[in-house]
């Protein structure tokens, strides 16, 4: 019978406090996220402090619900994986100081996970047969990363956005129409009462590195055509806005991923992220995988966005690689995936 390994996670990197218990790295006994979507509405996006503050007011009941639901004492805990980089500076001190003070006080080992890596870990949790190597695609509101999953804990980026993240480009753009934060899951629903392609918004290439990404143009578009329409007194469609943009990034997305499954010769592809959870990009990927004779994986919902599950099973992978982190631990905002 082989070894039963039981990690901790938690996870604070922007405005959700979650903790987790994941067995054997595939298994979760618990997933508590505790959400501060509400309250950052109000500020129409994530307030720093504000997400801080918060996150020290809820970490503690997080984790004990966490043990709780998985029905787990801190004593049968074998490792403690937290969430160091990248993110909010202010929000991932408080996961780290919580995992530090967790290890010292219970005696158990520290292990920091890359955020990034545990959201192509995601991909493992429901897809008990999938194992590198893989390509993923991880978009989200921070990060667009096409990388090859190489083996547990290695990876070589094949390109990344040169300026704003898909996630943050769908909450400006939903800004812009006046729909509100967040704005991927109201782009989404407003995209769907709207014609993708009635309004020709531009697809850009990098030339120096075809897996790369770029959205700042794409965005300045979106608000160019909106002031254009404000200017000569016409009215637009928000929906067509709407779903027009998620068309452009969807066929920017999938066309930069496919050509890397090509040239990479991969028999797998996943994607990852807040933004991974989108249908639509989905159904895209679903369609182009197929064309390509790929077996595509993707997450639950639940699991594409910020959750501890996903660092507890990135967390067992380092464990039993032997990373072990010192007491000296520290938050690290822009933390390059593979560094350590």
């Amino acid at each position: 019978m082989t070894e039963e390994i039981k990690i901790l996670a938690i996870e604070s990197s922007c405005d959700e406090t979650a903790a987790s218990v994941v067995r054997n790295g595939r298994e979760v006994l618990s997933n508590v996220i505790s959400s501060q979507i509400a309250l950052h509405t109000l500020y129409g996006g994530v307030v720093p402090e504000i997400a801080s503050r918060k996150h020290i007011e809820r970490i503690n009941q997080v984790i004990e619900e966490a043990l709780k639901e998985a029905d787990t004492s801190l004593s049968e805990i074998d490792a403690i994986a937290v969430t160091y980089g990248p993110g909010l500076v202010g929000a991932l001190l408080v996961g780290v100081a919580q995992a530090k003070a967790l290890a010292y006080g219970a005696g158990k080992p520290l292990v920091g996970v890359h955020h990034i890596e545990g959201h192509i870990s995601a991909n493992y949790i429901e897809n008990p047969e999938l194992e590198p190597p893989f390509l993923c695609l991880v978009v989200s509101g921070g990060h667009t990363h096409l990388v090859n999953v190489l083996d547990y804990g290695k990876y070589e980026i094949l390109g990344r956005t040169r300026d704003d993240a898909a996630g943050e480009a769908f909450d400006k753009v939903a800004r812009a129409i006046g729909l509100g934060y967040p704005g991927g899951p109201k782009i989404e629903k407003k995209a769907k009462e709207g014609n993708p392609f009635a309004i020709p918004f531009p697809r850009a290439k990098v030339a120096d590195n075809v897996y790369d990404f770029s959205f700042s143009g794409l965005k300045s578009a979106v608000l160019n055509y909106i002031n254009a329409c404000k200017m000569k007194g016409e009215t637009y469609s928000e929906a067509d806005i709407a779903a027009s943009f998620q068309q452009a990034v969807s066929d920017v997305l999938v066309e930069h991923a496919m050509e890397a499954v090509r040239e990479q010769k991969a028999t797998k592809f996943a994607i990852a992220g807040g933004v991974a959870s989108n249908q639509t990009l989905r159904s895209a990927f679903e369609k182009a995988c197929e064309k390509e004779g790929v077996q595509f994986y993707h997450p639950s919902p639940i699991f594409c966005t910020d959750n501890a599950a996903m660092i507890g099973v990135a967390g067992y992978y380092e464990y039993m690689a032997g990373t072990r982190s010192g007491l000296d631990l520290n938050a690290i905002p822009n933390l390059k995936l593979g560094e350590r």
